[in-house]
Formats: C-alpha cells, sequence, structure tokens
C-alpha cells in the first residue's frame, strides 16, 4: 500500500511539472507572437509614413517649380 502512496505522489508530482511547463510555453509563445505583431505593425505605420512624406514632398517640389 505504501509504494502504491508514493506512485500516486510522484505521478501527481510529474503531472504538475508537465502542466508548469506547458504553461510556460503558452506564455512563451504569446509573448513572442506579441511581439511579432507589433513589429509587423510598426512596419506597416513605417511604410505609410514614408508614402506619405514622398507625397508631400512631391507635392512641395510641383508648388516650388510653379
Amino acid at each position: 500500500m505504501r509504494n502504491e502512496e508514493q506512485l500516486g505522489a510522484v505521478k501527481s508530482e510529474l503531472m504538475d511539472i508537465f502542466m508548469t511547463l506547458e504553461v510556460n510555453e503558452h506564455e512563451t509563445r504569446k509573448k513572442t507572437a506579441a511581439v511579432r505583431y507589433l513589429r509587423a505593425r510598426r512596419g506597416i505605420e513605417m511604410h505609410r509614413e514614408i508614402k506619405q512624406l514622398e507625397r508631400e514632398i512631391t507635392d512641395y517640389e510641383d508648388d516650388a517649380l510653379q
């Protein structure tokens, strides 16, 4: 009976360790995804800002020539 109790305790402890690892892995994936999302969003914003600046420079040059 004592061995069965020890085996149950070991199984329980292994399950707790496994669940902790799963939670940590999930949090790591979640943080990585958030960073990728923010980088992509900033890349899009920068692209739009550059295009806007190019249009404004072109408009300014056109106005200066007239």
